[in-house]
């Protein structure tokens, strides 16, 4: 890779398939338990589920042109660095805390029709309601794999920190080309045609969710921590 750096050969299109090609396979297999969980809990509307999915999808992008930039400016360190216990404890982390944040809140927030709550509007698109989708986001993009080890040391190679974020922008843009965009839409959804005309139903699909969401965390930090 380092000649075909220095012949011109990688360019920012070559960065940009790369993410591509995990957007459309792994990226899908590995994010849509988190977010779809995420967005079948909240029994997201269209607009929500667009903007979380949008947040998320933004956190990976926004990690991945950092990690580029911060391996472009101290070289290959950084890829053994991120081995799979760190990815896997920051990810274990945010689902952890994302389950938590469903708990934390009540369901009728969650879109749900509670009777005794029926005078306080529902806001969707609370600020505070995308720090989840943002920090799963964020987490995700340091799954161990062989596209993110290509991107570092490709950043590595390119031996500059503003180089390298251009190689970690142009993958993180191809890897935003991804079936999420549609899948987590339709799991808030189905969330909602779930609920519809059940009201009791509302609070255990958001215990549920956030049940699978804390599980999904500890199966992750059972990988970083193996006893």
């Amino acid at each position: 890779m380092p000649e075909e750096l220095a012949a011109g050969q990688v360019t920012l299109a070559t960065a940009w398939l790369l993410g591509v090609s995990m957007g459309m396979t792994a990226c899908t297999v590995t994010c849509l338990p988190f977010m779809g969980t995420w967005a079948l809990g909240r029994a997201s509307g269209q607009g929500e589920a667009f903007l979380h999915t949008g947040v998320f999808l933004a956190g990976r992008v926004l990690t991945y042109t950092l990690l580029a930039a911060l391996a472009g400016a101290i070289g290959v360190g950084l890829a053994k660095a991120l081995g799979g216990s760190v990815g896997n404890a920051v990810i274990g982390g945010a689902s952890i805390l994302a389950g938590l944040w469903l708990l934390r809140r009540p369901a009728s927030s969650c879109g749900g029709a509670s009777p005794r709550l029926t005078r306080q509007p529902v806001r969707f698109q609370r600020k505070r309601d995308t720090l989840p989708p943002l920090f799963l986001g964020a987490a995700l993009s340091l799954t161990p794999c062989m596209p993110l080890a290509s991107l570092l040391a490709l950043a590595a190679n390119a031996g500059s920190a503003p180089q390298g974020a251009a190689f970690g922008l142009a993958f993180g843009l191809g890897a935003a080309m991804t079936p999420i965009i549609v899948l987590v839409p339709l799991a808030g959804r189905l969330g909602r045609e779930i609920r519809s005309g059940r009201a009791w139903l509302s609070r255990w699909l958001v215990w549920a969710a956030a049940l699978v969401l804390i599980l999904l965390g500890l199966r992750r930090l059972a990988l970083a921590f193996p006893f």
